[in-house]
């Protein structure tokens, strides 16, 4: 319960800062942008669509950090699973406010009050970029954010000439090594 009255107190300063905010520049698209637009300048059809996007990308974003928890365990790395454990429960978290704020939205678009349907988008919205960051936060606690790459990444290596040849992992045996033994007596 302690998590749930923190993600509100968070969403309620996001909010605020979003209202407080001055005249912005058209808005721009993609999900990380919704703050550049008013919420009342968006038809109800796009709250909608962007909200169910919004909702998708989470419920991904939770089986994700749900896997790399699995990894902490089968690994037996108690500071990473606390880490991402701490992740998976601001997510849980906000993925339970913005369903409610989802369900909230539809309601608020059929009865057609504007001034709901925009709190419960913009709800959602900030939502989604505070989980997209803990999705980031989570990668990072399992040590794995360096490592990834899409599928169509290719990397290339130049072998600089002049290199001594050789497998370093294999190396030479050894040529006998000749060891003098110390004096059996000492010398005074």
């Amino acid at each position: 319960m302690r998590y749930i009255g923190m993600l509100a107190v968070v969403l309620a300063s996001g909010l605020a800062q979003a209202a407080q905010s001055a005249p912005r520049p058209p808005p721009a698209t993609g999900p990380s942008s919704f703050l550049q637009e008013k919420a009342s300048d968006i038809p109800d059809e796009t709250k909608l669509e962007r909200s169910s996007k919004s909702l998708t990308s989470m419920r991904e974003t939770l089986r994700d950090v749900l896997a790399k928890l699995e990894e902490a365990r089968r690994a037996k790395d108690v500071v990473k699973l606390n880490c991402v454990n701490e992740k998976l429960t601001q997510i849980k978290g906000l993925l339970r406010i913005s369903e409610q704020s989802g369900v909230a939205l539809q309601e608020a678009v059929a009865r057609k009050e504007n001034t709901s349907s925009e709190h419960e988008y913009t709800k959602v919205m900030i939502a989604q970029q505070k989980v997209s960051g803990l999705r980031s936060e989570a990668e990072k606690c399992i040590g794995q954010l360096a490592f990834q790459a899409d599928e169509n990444m290719s990397v290339e290596v130049e072998e600089p000439e002049g290199l001594p040849g050789g497998d370093p992992t294999q190396p030479r045996p050894i040529e006998d090594i000749r060891v003098r033994p110390p004096p059996s007596s000492a010398v005074r």
